[in-house]
């Protein structure tokens, strides 16, 4: 007969094998794995046996049931059992880090906040669960977007991993670091930090994956920083250097060993994730220098990606880079004469934001702009007014904030009778003066905005001074869209005042440009004015040749036009108020008139 000392561990380990036998049948049977680990206490076991059932019964409920009360009260249980025994570190601060994200959950973050501080303060001893739960806390305050807390608390972590001798972690907390100053705009600390990490980075010696998820990690931030300053010619080598990286990490094969420090023992993101985060940069990249095949074909190939991962993953970070891929390629869309496309991937994005209130409070200014852009492609300026009016109340964002503003001044000056509400708006981003942000692209916009309106008032010569502006800064970063939209401008100045050579050295090059954007728009008023220039230079086949490509380009808007304006999706331009509207009514056919670009 078994002694006293071996019987416990026996029924244990029984109850304890059928409870995980449970857990990983397909389909899983959770409700029997719970009664094999409740059944534990009937035999009234010791402390450590106690304590870790109860973190064994909450984690299960938690993550597997809805019923997170029982769940709160193991995980309570285990938190407080687990505090009186000693050296029982992995049960403790688990337990700990399981209920902070229940509280969470819960909405109940002053009760996470103190319980984590508490699990901070005394797990200095046990590397590993000191920076996670470190991290968990700076997570916690970024969602409550209490940056500057979370900026400390990583700046404690990264001190803390150098004095245990993980240069690796260390990199991971100064990196997180540097994308939260990012986020607030600190560049004077940004530029500094970014420099020391690439110096960890290059010199850390270890497992070839995660020194190369670093370098991921570190070029993400270096590429996103260039593409918010709107630096899309500057940012090419670092761009070319990230798609090298994730090229290199998909040859690297996963090391199973271990890292020799316990505080190593992190990664930043799964392979599979930096793919698709490298094309959606990439996206942002050739959205911003007007690629847009370059970036239909990256989308295609991340949203492909993101369907297989989402497959087996709900990690909310993939619906995060789904919703970004779609909103750059829906202003991809309504640039190339796409607008029915467009709408339904609106849509797309109102349904993924029903789904997760969070994505919705982080991307609803964003989604309002859209609609903005769309409105404004089928000529409902009303509405367009009303969806920038919306956006513009829901952000914070600066880049954002300005981007809304510019197209906005663009709804008054084409209504034509706005003046107060255009130069109230106009003195707030004076690209001569305190313009609000550092954005290169922003700011040459803001000169063509001038330029278009100084155009409609009929002050030629103040409205090339603007454009020529726009030019050279566009010039200085490729913004191609920008660069085209100015020359067929400068073009139809120029032939408005009767200079049709030099009309033509514009109109010419904006309508090679536009080609190959391709931007639907400018190809239209490109093809216009060369019709009228030819006719007026008596170039009679040449004029022919651009009346029938200007009749081609208006039957495919006007096609697009009618078949965007007949989807049900099209009465979402009428959405300004509360979530996404869950189901769209049908109407009756299109209610709006196809306006040419003027």
């Amino acid at each position: 007969m078994a002694s006293n000392v071996e019987a416990p561990e026996r029924w244990y380990l029984a109850l304890l094998g059928f409870a995980e036998h449970f857990r990983t049948s397909s389909p899983p049977k959770i409700r029997l794995c719970v009664h094999c680990l409740q059944a534990v206490f009937q035999f009234k076991p010791p402390q450590r046996i106690e304590a870790r059932t109860h973190l064994q019964l909450g984690s299960v409920l938690y993550h597997h049931t809805k019923n997170s009360e029982l769940a709160r009260n193991h995980l309570e249980k285990a938190w407080y059992i687990s505090q009186q025994v000693p050296q029982f570190e992995d049960v403790k601060f688990e337990a700990a880090s399981i209920l902070s994200e229940l509280f969470c959950q819960q909405n109940l973050v002053d009760s996470a906040k103190p319980l984590l501080r508490k699990a901070i303060q005394i797990s200095q001893q046990t590397p590993y669960w000191h920076c996670r739960l470190l991290f968990q806390l700076a997570q916690l305050h970024t969602l409550e977007k209490d940056l500057v807390s979370a900026c400390d608390l990583l700046g404690v972590g990264a001190e803390y991993a150098r004095v245990v001798g993980s240069e690796y972690t260390r990199a991971l907390f100064l990196l997180s670091k540097g994308m939260l100053l990012l986020m607030e705009r600190k560049l004077g600390e940004v530029h500094p930090l970014l420099t020391l990490c690439g110096t960890i980075v290059e010199n850390w010696q270890g497992n070839p994956i995660q020194k190369e998820s670093l370098r991921v990690f570190f070029l993400v931030l270096q590429v996103t920083h260039y593409l918010d300053a709107g630096q899309v010619k500057s940012v090419k080598p670092c761009l070319k250097q990230l798609q090298q990286c994730i090229q290199t990490i998909s040859t690297l094969h996963d090391d199973e060993i271990l890292p020799s420090n316990p505080a190593d023992l992190f990664h930043w993101l799964p392979k599979e994730h930096m793919c698709v985060l490298v094309y959606l940069v990439t996206v942002m990249h050739s959205m911003q220098a007007g690629y847009l095949e370059k970036a239909q074909k990256y989308t295609d190939k991340a949203l492909m990606q993101l369907e297989k991962l989402k497959m087996l993953d709900c990690s909310p970070i993939l619906s995060t880079f789904q919703v970004i891929l779609l909103e750059h390629i829906i202003m991809c869309r309504l640039v190339t004469g796409h607008k029915a496309t467009a709408l339904q991937e609106i849509s797309q994005v109102c349904q993924l934001c029903q789904q997760s209130p969070r994505l919705f409070t982080n991307h609803a200014a964003q989604l309002h702009t859209l609609l903005g852009l769309y409105c404004i492609s089928v000529n409902c300026m009303d509405n367009a007014e009303a969806q920038f009016t919306t956006a513009l109340r829901l952000t914070t964002h600066q880049e954002l904030w300005t981007y809304i503003v510019t197209n906005l001044a663009s709804v008054y000056i084409r209504e034509g009778n706005r003046h107060q509400e255009l130069y109230s708006l106009l003195e707030r981003i004076n690209p001569d003066h305190n313009f609000p942000v550092s954005s290169h692209c922003l700011r040459a916009a803001a000169f063509y905005i001038r330029g278009l309106l100084s155009f409609f008032q009929g002050r030629y010569n103040e409205a090339k001074r603007f454009l020529r502006e726009t030019l050279k800064m566009s010039n200085a970063e490729d913004l191609n869209r920008l660069t085209a939209c100015s020359l067929v401008l400068l073009g139809h100045i120029f032939y408005v005042l009767g200079n049709h050579r030099e009309s033509n050295n514009m109109v010419v090059p904006a309508m090679q440009l536009a080609s190959k954007i391709p931007d639907m728009s400018v190809q239209l008023w490109s093809s216009a004015l060369l019709k009228d220039l030819n006719k007026a230079l008596g170039n009679t086949m040449d004029a022919h040749e651009a009346a029938q490509m200007h009749q081609n380009f208006s039957q495919q808007l006007l096609q697009d036009h009618i078949a965007a304006c007949s989807l049900p999706e099209h009465n979402l331009i009428s959405w300004t108020d509360g979530p996404p509207p869950v189901q769209i009514q049908a109407q009756n056919g299109p209610t709006t008139s196809l306006a040419s670009l003027l």
